[in-house]
């Protein structure tokens, strides 16, 4: 997403936030497969993949974090919208239970 600061223009980074409650772990499993021959077609950076996340406050009853960003929203919606993530993204939605998060990074002005 473009933003304008003192008549410039700059994108923002967004953040994908996602935590997972498994129920099919086989399901998830091939969707976990394929995950990054689609993701890498769309210029996101896996920052975390993490199984046992230390929880500093309040009750965690997740399963697995995910954290990803992308160069600006465009970015993300072209990766969560594309026909290619959408066939995968079946085998994650019957494998897990999600909490899905865009959070928008600041901006650099």
């Amino acid at each position: 997403m473009q933003r304008q600061a003192g008549g410039e223009e700059y994108d923002l980074t967004v953040y994908v936030i996602v935590q997972l409650k498994m129920n099919d772990r086989a399901a998830y499993d091939r969707y976990q497969a394929r995950f990054f021959d689609v993701f890498k077609k769309f210029s996101g950076r896996l920052l975390s993949a993490d199984d046992k996340p230390v929880v500093l406050e309040g009750v965690w009853d997740r399963d697995r974090l995910v954290l990803m960003s992308f160069p600006d929203e465009l970015s993300f919606d072209a990766w969560a919208n594309s026909p290619e993530y959408l066939e995968i993204a079946k085998d994650r939605k019957a494998g897990a239970e999600g909490i899905v998060l865009l959070a928008k990074g600041f901006g650099q002005g």
